[in-house]
């Protein structure tokens, strides 16, 4: 665990989530694991937080919920923070009926709720985030 954790050390993570309980377990989840974190609500709440941050750093990862308030789609955050950023995605999702097509085509990785720690860490080991 000590050297997973050292090598995540540092991993900038962009969590977005309209659901404050589950922004907050995620981010400290990932905290656990070494990684800082930024939470946001929504892409334009993302922004904000990621400008404040040591001068506006670029993530290496954004984990996101598919279904956001307001009619907005984790799909559509992770393409708009892509304008700014080339970086890994993850959608996560708890509608069966979400269109996996859309986030397979999309380069993102889409997880079904309920998204276990162990399934979390290995999606995040895949992005190269965390090593094993």
């Amino acid at each position: 665990m000590k050297a997973s954790r050292t090598a995540s050390a540092g991993k900038l993570i962009v969590v977005i989530d309209d659901d404050p309980l589950v922004r907050e377990a995620t981010g400290m989840l990932l905290r656990s694991w070494g990684c800082q974190v930024i939470t946001a609500e929504s892409y334009d709440d993302a922004v904000t937080r990621l400008a404040a941050s040591e001068g506006g750093r670029r993530p290496d990862l954004i984990v996101c919920d598919y279904h956001l308030s307001k009619g907005a789609t984790g799909i559509d955050a992770v393409r708009r923070l892509r304008r700014a950023f080339e970086i890994p995605a993850l959608l996560i999702t708890g509608d069966a009926s979400s269109p996996s097509k859309d986030a397979s085509t999309g380069g993102y990785r889409l997880l079904h709720k309920p998204v276990n720690a162990e399934a979390f860490r290995a999606a995040l080991v895949d992005a190269c985030v965390l090593q094993r």
